[in-house]
């Protein structure tokens, strides 16, 4: 008999669906609306926060098409939390206008396709970067990726394609050449794979998060051409959905646009849970990112909690991350782009070294292979200089807790003396110029120029052009102000409008600002 892969079961999941009965919504009294709308804001709200666990995490997605209007999906670590969770929303005044046409219970977990050390050696015998990386399967975060798209799936057992017929070294490999085409969606999807068998009408349940609804669309055509899906799985009805903030449930059900205007964009949820899924994309076994037999693995960001910033930062972020939303504001009205490099919902940390820069690259370039296994790294890279004595290390994640914790491990890099945002003042990058190559020079001496008109800015204490050691195209700009209002004097000044215009002719992409306080 085919030997079973080994399982380690994490969190419980309970994907809650819920239609409207429109007519009696409509129809009700606007003070029972108003009630009904409270309660369920209540709800939802204190089941982000997960008071009603000590782990965890709650959100709820509007779901477009007939199947259902609402999705509330919880992670808890016990079965009967979860029945805790549903039963409570049924106490709600909004319940009673709600019918359940489906539910999905499952249970997250990792196999022996992830490793057959953790399962014969124990957690000790495994790297730190696989350590965190089964927790954060076992553990999931609900990701802050607006879009969500949930399908169940079982592994064939027809007369001709059997997957349970096959040995576990077919099913180690072909869940190895699954998870290199999911690997390219990096950065794109992330999802969470849980286990139903037992539990529910199919063996698995996938759950995928993208802020591009057309990645989630992608990702699944191209899987359906590899062989562990075009000859063993098999699946069941698909749901797709955008998640909002709970605070939003009048405007939903007022027939407005969600998330509002107020609350556009992944940064107004809050991760409470531990982990995130990486943007690999695997079908069942709780197979994960597979390795081919070399005790190498991929993937998600184990034991990191999702963050709201637009950077990195300490207590008191949540005043950070307003005044960093006021500040895109500001520049959007001076048409300036100010969004984060390689999307909206990536966090940068940078530290400054005064080593040789080819010491520290040779350093961050171990780290590097060590960050790759996580789905939350988007870019880790070493900057030279172009006129001061150091580098910069700056490494870019898709959670704000995952570059902290990259921070760490940077901290003990040689020569390391300051890291942005940490100095007095107000920090500002301009981060991945991409330069076209025949204006690499003239962008330099153009640098040159505005250095020397900064220099002579009231409240502007330093600038650095550095280049990517890597990739000589690919410029980043430090600067440090003495505060805000010193920083924006700038941005509103003729020099800097006129600097922007002439970029258009010299940049192969627009320049993104991050800022750092």
């Amino acid at each position: 008999m085919p030997r079973a892969p080994q399982t380690e079961e994490g969190w419980y999941a309970l994907h809650d669906f819920r239609s409207i009965d429109w007519d009696a919504w409509r129809n009700a009294p606007q003070r029972e609306r108003d009630r009904a709308v409270e309660e369920a804001v209540d709800y939802l709200q204190s089941h982000e926060a997960v008071e009603d666990d000590e782990a965890g995490a709650s959100a709820v997605f509007s779901v477009v098409g007939h199947k259902a209007d609402l999705l509330v999906l919880h992670f808890r670590p016990t079965l009967d939390a979860l029945s805790t969770a549903e039963r409570r929303f049924e106490r709600t005044a909004l319940a009673g206008f709600t019918d359940q046409p489906t539910s999905y219970v499952s249970v997250t977990e990792v196999s022996g396709y992830v490793s057959d050390e953790y399962f014969e050696e124990g957690a000790d015998a495994v790297d730190e970067g696989l350590r965190r990386y089964i927790e954060g399967k076992m553990k999931p975060d609900i990701p802050d990726d607006e879009y969500v798209s949930f399908y169940p799936m079982s592994k064939r057992r027809g007369e001709e394609y059997n997957w349970y017929d096959l040995s576990f070294e077919e099913r180690a490999e072909l869940m190895a050449g699954h998870g290199d085409v999911g690997r390219k969606y990096a950065g794109k999807i992330k999802q969470v794979i849980a286990s139903s068998v037992g539990f529910d009408d199919y063996e698995w349940g996938v759950t995928l998060f993208g802020s591009d609804p057309t990645d989630i669309k992608d990702i699944v055509y191209e899987m359906r051409f590899d062989e562990a899906s075009s000859r063993y799985g098999e699946f069941g009805q698909f749901y797709v959905g955008r998640r909002f903030p709970p605070t939003d449930l009048g405007a939903y059900l007022d027939g407005e646009p969600v998330p509002t205007s107020e609350h556009d964009g992944a940064g107004d949820h809050h991760g409470h849970g531990h982990g995130e899924s990486g943007g690999h994309h695997d079908h069942g076994e709780g197979s994960g990112h597979h390795h081919g037999g070399d005790g190498g693995h991929h993937g998600g960001d184990g034991g990191h909690h999702g963050g709201d910033g637009g950077h990195h930062g300490d207590d008191g972020h949540d005043k950070e991350s307003t005044d960093d939303e006021d500040i895109r504001g500001e520049l959007t009205d001076l048409n300036i782009y100010a969004g984060q490099p390689h999307g909206e919902d990536v966090y940068a940390t940078v530290l400054y070294s005064e080593a040789d820069t080819d010491e520290v690259f040779d350093e961050v370039e171990g780290l590097r292979g060590n960050f790759e296994h996580y789905g939350t790294h988007v870019k880790t890279a070493v900057y030279e200089a172009n006129e001061r004595g150091r580098s910069a290390v700056v490494s870019i994640w898709e959670t704000q807790s995952a570059a902290e914790t990259a921070a760490g491990f940077l901290s003990e890099l040689p020569g390391i003396v300051s890291r942005a945002g940490e100095g007095s003042g107000f920090g500002t990058m301009g981060m991945f110029y991409t330069v076209k190559s025949d204006h690499r020079e003239e962008f330099v001496d153009k640098f040159g120029t505005v250095g020397g008109l900064l220099d002579e800015m009231e409240g502007h204490q330093e600038t650095d052009l550095m280049v990517n050691v890597e990739d000589e195209d690919d410029m980043f700009i430090a600067s440090q102000w003495r505060s805000k209002e010193d920083a924006m004097g700038f941005f509103r000044s003729d020099e800097f409008r006129e600097t922007v215009q002439w970029g258009r002719d010299v940049l192969a992409d627009r320049p993104r600002h991050v800022f750092l306080a």
